[in-house]
C-alpha cells in the first residue's frame, strides 16, 4: 500500500469514529432529558435493603407503635404505682429504718382515697362567703369519709385565706369552706368538693410519712 493510500485510510477511520461519537451523544442526552429520575426509579440493588427499614420505621411512627425493644412504664393501677414510687424512694435512702416501714398502712390510706374520690356522694350548697358540702356514704366508703374529711380540714385551713372546718354526720361528714375575698369565694365554688380536697401538696409528704411509720394512717 502506498503512503498516500495508507494516509487516506487513517483519515477515513478517524472520520468514522468521530461520526459515531457525534451520533451517539444526542441519544444519551435525549434519554437523560426525558427521564431525569431514572436513577431513582431503578436504584442499585445494593441500596434496596436500606429502603425497607426506613419504610418500616415510618409505619411504626405513623401508627404510634413502640419500638420492638421497648419496655412498658405504666404500673397498671394508680395505687400500685403510688406505692411503687414510695418503695423506690425508701430503697434509695440509706437511712431508711425498715423496722418501722409500714406499706400496708399506706395501702389502706390509698383505699380510703379511692372510696372518697370515686364512691362518696358529695352535695355542695353555696353559702355566704363560700360553700357547704355534705359528704355521705355507707360501709367502707363511710369509714373513709369520716377519716379523711376531718383530717383534711386543718391542712387546707388558711390556704389562700380560706376558713375550713369539718364535722361528722351519722352517715358522713360536713365540710365548710369560706373566704373573705370575693375572688376566692368564686374559686372555692368552682373547685367543689374534690377540688378543695385535692388543694395543696400535703398528700405526697403524708404518704411517705405513713410508709416510713412516722405518722398514723389518717393523722396529718
Amino acid at each position: 500500500m502506498t503512503f498516500t493510500t495508507r494516509k487516506l485510510a487513517i483519515v477515513s477511520m478517524a472520520v468514522g469514529i468521530a461520526s459515531a461519537a457525534v451520533l451517539t451523544q444526542p441519544i444519551w442526552a435525549a434519554s437523560s432529558e426525558q427521564s431525569p429520575a431514572t436513577e431513582h426509579v431503578m436504584p442499585d440493588h445494593h441500596q434496596m435493603p436500606n429502603v425497607m427499614p426506613h419504610h418500616d420505621g415510618s409505619m411504626t411512627e405513623m401508627h404510634g407503635l413502640p419500638p420492638a425493644n421497648a419496655m412498658p412504664t405504666m404500673p397498671g393501677q394508680d395505687a400500685f404505682g403510688a406505692i411503687q414510687e414510695i418503695v423506690r424512694i425508701l430503697e434509695a435512702d440509706p437511712n431508711t429504718d425498715w423496722s418501722k416501714v409500714n406499706l400496708e398502712a399506706l395501702r389502706q390510706h390509698l383505699i380510703d382515697m379511692n372510696e372518697v374520690t370515686l364512691k362518696a356522694n358529695a352535695t355542695a350548697k353555696p353559702i355566704e362567703g363560700g360553700l357547704e358540702i355534705t359528704v355521705k356514704g355507707s360501709g367502707r366508703t363511710l369509714v373513709a369519709i369520716q377519716r379523711m374529711v376531718p383530717a383534711h380540714a386543718p391542712m387546707i385551713d388558711g390556704h389562700n385565706g380560706w376558713h375550713v372546718k369539718a364535722a361528722l354526720l351519722p352517715d358522713g361528714a360536713l365540710l365548710t369552706v369560706t373566704a373573705d375575698d370575693p375572688q376566692e369565694v368564686a374559686h372555692i365554688r368552682g373547685l367543689g368538693f374534690i377540688g378543695v380536697m385535692a388543694t395543696g401538696a400535703h398528700h405526697q409528704p403524708h404518704h411517705l410519712a405513713i410508709a416510713e411509720g412516722k405518722r398514723p394512717m389518717h393523722t396529718y
